[in-house]
């Protein structure tokens, strides 16, 4: 039985995970079929996890046989929902088509609509009247039908209605508007105050800037900086300060270019997918911190998104490649374990985060009974590795978790996640330190969300939403700590 104090843990995990999907279903039955197909292929992806840590609360131990038997099955059937979600699409696309070609005949054209081009309320604007006139041409019946211009910083926005897919007409009036008048300007589909979509034309000299000098040249100095502190945080594991003792350089060299390592994969995954999707990021801003090395880096976007899947692609990219090799190392090193190991560790290291302790229990078994336990140095690295990578996945801001709910949600839910974020950043901070750093840095650097897409419109698909949430949902397994008294009952304490 679980005692009082061990409720409020065990309730909040049950809570998040029945939130998580909860919300999911509530947002696919609107889209029928399709949509509850979707909600399950996410289901899927989540129920390993949420199975591993309700059997591993409950006490009841399973082995890497066991995990890898989940993770298999659950793979199995993502990719069976796959393709019957792929079906039940096709099957909705010819559907559409044949209700479109139906209504053919009674559709409006230029020549019988009763709504005119000279009929429209034009206010002025500061766009030139000639290239006023060429934008309002690449506009028709059949793709976005405008009824009011209205002036807009030093653009332009266009009411009206959007006739098809949204990705396709984007396409379709971005290659329009580049043709007339290259690449003068540039051309936003989002959704209007009204819910309806509108078409936001701005100057391309609004677009992002490429970084200053001086600002590569701070970009080196906390490069540098971030060196060291890995190298004083490795220091400090190994029980010496590196700071006042360089000539144990060769000591702290492997832990400090493993966490290094870590944090490189990281902005490696950005940037390749930002290569591969034609977005230029800037160089990455490292965030030094003697405790664990880096809280990983701020990176900026210096071109405009062509829509919210990029921005969700890039986002994940990091978190992805980041927390893989950390989980590899960490896994690794409870492996490599043994009497005698490098380090060694209080039992009570391995009650600072959920997920960290269920693998630990899973490999090193009852050894994590003893008052300490010897790891291999690539569990701790791995560990730290994990916490970057995790809190760099928490829903606020320009922070890869801000981005991944903001890509999959929208602003107005990012804004939302982002005040949440910061409250409970806010109460955590009166018992962890960290916690303050952290809501300081989203606070000042962070707290804003990406500016828009050129697409705002079209929404990730559903495949991305479950792996935005499952990437969600493992941040916070790491930084949930085991109570004592479950971890006790786990063999993690004794």
């Amino acid at each position: 039985m679980f005692t009082v104090s061990e409720i409020p843990i065990v309730g909040i995990i049950l809570l998040i995970a029945v939130g998580i999907l909860g919300w999911g279903f509530y947002r696919a039955r609107p889209f029928g079929k399709l949509g509850i197909l979707a909600w399950l292929q996410s289901v899927v992806l989540m129920v390993p996890w949420l199975l591993f840590f309700g059997l591993f609360a409950a006490g009841i131990d399973i082995n890497i046989a066991g995990i890898l038997i989940l993770v298999v099955s659950s793979a199995a059937l993502y990719i069976f929902l796959g393709r019957q979600l792929r079906a039940a699409g096709q099957d909705a696309i010819i559907k559409q088509q044949a209700t479109e070609r139906l209504a053919g005949d009674s559709a409006p054209t230029r020549e019988n609509t009763p709504l005119v081009l000279a009929e429209l309320k034009i206010e002025a604007v500061p766009i030139p009247e000639e290239d006023l006139s060429a934008i309002r041409s690449i506009f028709g019946i059949d793709t976005f039908f405008t009824t009011e211009t209205i002036s807009y910083q030093e653009g332009a926005i266009f009411k009206g209605n959007l006739r098809g897919e949204p990705e396709a007409i984007h396409n379709t009036l971005t290659a329009s508007l580049q043709a007339k008048l290259g690449d003068k300007y540039r051309l936003f589909l989002v959704d209007g105050t009204e819910g309806k979509p509108v078409v936001i034309i701005l100057p391309s000299r609004n677009d992002p800037r490429p970084m200053s000098l001086q600002q590569k040249f701070f970009a080196v100095i906390l490069l540098v900086a971030t060196i060291a502190t890995s190298l004083e945080a490795a220091g400090l594991l190994l029980n010496f300060d590196f700071f006042t003792n360089p000539g144990r350089f060769a000591e702290a060299l492997p832990i400090a270019a493993g966490i290094f390592a870590i944090l490189a994969t990281h902005e490696i995954g950005h940037w390749l997918v930002a290569r591969r999707h034609q977005v230029r990021l800037s160089w990455p801003f490292f965030l030094p911190a003697v405790q664990i090395g880096s809280f990983g880096a701020i990176t900026r976007f210096e071109s405009l998104l062509p829509n919210r899947k990029v921005l969700f692609d890039i986002a994940l990219a990091g978190p992805a490649a980041g927390g893989i090799l950390s989980l590899l190392m960490l896994i690794s090193g409870l492996l490599l374990s043994h009497p005698g190991s490098l380090f060694q560790l209080p039992n009570q290291f391995f009650q600072g985060s959920i997920l960290v302790g269920g693998l630990a229990r899973v490999v090193l078994g009852s050894a994590l009974q003893s008052s300490t336990v010897s790891v291999h140095p690539l569990v701790v690295i791995g560990w730290l590795g994990l916490v970057v990578t995790a809190l760099n996945l928490m829903p606020a801001g320009q922070l890869d978790g801000g981005r991944i709910v903001q890509a999959i949600y929208g602003r107005k839910t990012a804004g939302r996640a982002t005040t949440a974020t910061l409250i409970l950043l806010g109460l955590i901070s009166l018992g962890n330190p960290l916690a303050i750093y952290w809501a300081v840095v989203i606070f000042l650097l962070q707290r804003d969300l990406e500016r828009p897409t050129l697409n705002e419109i079209t929404e990730p698909d559903d495949t991305r939403a479950a792996l935005g949430l499952l990437a969600l949902f493992l941040m916070i397994t790491t930084l949930l700590p085991l109570t004592p008294g479950v971890a006790g009952r786990l063999g993690i304490g004794g």
